[in-house]
């Protein structure tokens, strides 16, 4: 197997130029957007920002977010940027994998998340399962769609196209380790300049058992639309057992009480001449 690689985001260097959308574009041949009543068309203004995309779909598999926050004081208003490359996590947990019955959705010899087309027989169940709103179906083929991590890039010695487009090294490729070790270098420098609130998300395995897309980001997670605790379908499967098991045995006993009731013999009554007697 390859050596795992993966995608270290730096928010605090993202300029929101939105070079790796274009490049995701290109690379994969995808259309610009959606218009009115589906027509193919560029995307129109969504009047959040500088944001025209809006989200991850299945036309949008990279996607630029820009948070703007204010300070609450009129007399010193003060403006930030939270600029992010949002991506598909390629999660070491996957809840996309874990959920396909097909086994549409695959783990490359990289360690990425990979959805083979021609398996995908459009059930969504990927779609639900997935906690931060990745896949999407597509209109074209009816099939699910996300991040491919260049795949076919990848397996001829090339970088994906999005961190190569990327003018300020916000989006970094190359084995994973090594990531993680200049992510932790950069927060301690961070905070050496005053700048405690830089974090790191996903870097370990505290989030789906770690993310080989993850982040550095300035502010809670959040902010930023990301879960901070995303959990795997299968989390929630003893819990459901349990209380599937307890309720069922409620009704049982319910229906054997009343079933008891129904089965006792009346006490007889006395005729009204036996009565007088």
């Amino acid at each position: 197997m390859a050596e795992t690689v993966g995608f270290y985001t730096d928010t605090t260097v993202c300029i929101g130029c939105k070079a790796c959308q274009v490049a995701c574009h290109q690379w994969n041949d995808l259309p610009a957007g959606h218009g009115p009543g589906g027509r193919m068309s560029l995307p129109v203004l969504s009047g959040n920002s500088y944001d025209n995309t809006g989200s991850l779909s299945d036309v949008n598999w990279r996607h630029v977010k820009f948070i703007e926050q204010f300070s609450p004081d009129p007399q010193r208003s003060q403006a930030a940027w939270l600029m992010m490359s949002d991506v598909c996590k390629h999660c070491v947990h996957a809840p996309c994998l874990e959920v396909c019955p097909t086994g549409a959705i695959m783990r490359t010899e990289f360690d990425t998340v990979y959805i083979q087309q021609p398996a995908c027989n459009g059930c969504r169940d990927c779609v639900a399962a997935c906690p931060f709103g990745v896949i999407h179906m597509s209109e074209r083929t009816h099939t699910a769609q996300k991040c491919t991590f260049c795949y076919d890039r990848l397996k001829v010695g090339k970088m994906p196209a999005c961190a190569q487009a990327c003018p300020t090294e916000s989006i970094r490729f190359g084995p994973l380790t090594e990531l993680k070790r200049k992510a932790r270098e950069r927060v301690a420098q961070l905070h050496r300049q005053g700048k405690t609130q830089a974090r790191l998300y996903g870097a370990d395995d505290k989030v789906l058992g770690g993310l080989n897309a993850f982040y550095l980001l300035m502010d809670e997670p959040e902010v930023y639309g990301l879960p901070s605790d995303p959990k795997v379908p299968s989390n929630s499967v003893p819990r459901s057992t349990f209380w599937s098991i307890l309720i069922g045995f409620l009704v049982a006993l319910g229906v054997l009480f009343r079933f008891g009731l129904r089965s006792k013999p009346e006490p007889e009554t006395a005729s009204p001449t036996e009565a007088r007697s």
